[in-house]
């Protein structure tokens, strides 16, 4: 099972976002069959196996067994992937571009960036996949709280030096065999969990 699996496929997607699918992709993070997952969803077993082959025709889960009970063979399935991200490529026609209004400072551009990030990740885990490879990435993600907005801003120009400085040092425009690769920084405000507040009961 992938950690993570991109859904580049339109009809894929689809199927995905149907709420009770989703449930029981959750539910095949370990491997179950129609019967196991119809007690625990609350649907007859036929409508469970009707969903599950469906998300079995577009690749979202996996026959890891055959049982035999009696005259019954019992299907035993798992999700392909733990999680699963929809790539814009799914929605070819309105996906974000980023090369459309760049603006650094814009929230909006960074959500296109983003969406860009998905979409060409996605189609290297897919091609490496096929070639049976693993895909040169690296990534950072950390916290800063900043004392001001000064000093917020002056944290981006002193980044924006460093990756530029970094950039040209290691760039070569005439490289034969080299493989260009695509740096992308992001800086926004971390977003906190919401916490249901824990109820208080007095004492007697």
């Amino acid at each position: 099972m992938l950690e993570v699996a991109v859904i580049e496929d339109p009809s894929a997607a689809e199927v995905s976002l149907d709420p009770m699918r989703a449930r029981l992709l959750a539910e095949l993070a370990e491997p179950g069959s129609a019967t196991m997952l119809a007690a625990r969803v609350g649907l007859p077993r036929q409508k469970v196996n009707y969903h599950l082959k469906t998300l079995e025709k577009h690749g979202l889960v996996e026959l890891v067994e055959e049982r035999r009970k009696g005259n019954v063979t019992e299907r035993v399935l798992r999700a392909t992937a733990a999680s699963y991200v929809i790539s814009p490529v799914a929605l070819a026609g309105v996906q974000p571009d980023p090369a459309r209004s760049p603006d650094r400072l814009s929230a909006r551009w960074l959500v296109a960036l983003a969406s860009r990030l998905v979409s060409d990740v996605g189609a290297l885990i897919t091609g490496a996949a096929r070639a049976r490879k693993r895909v040169a990435t690296f990534a950072l993600d950390g916290e800063v709280r900043f004392a001001s907005a000064a000093d917020r801003a002056a944290f981006a120009e002193e980044l924006t030096n460093a990756v530029t400085a970094l950039v040209s040092k290691y760039h070569d425009e005439t490289a034969e065999g080299g493989r260009d690769h695509r740096v992308v920084v992001a800086v926004h405000p971390s977003v906190k969990a919401v916490t249901e507040p824990m109820t208080q009961t007095k004492e007697s």
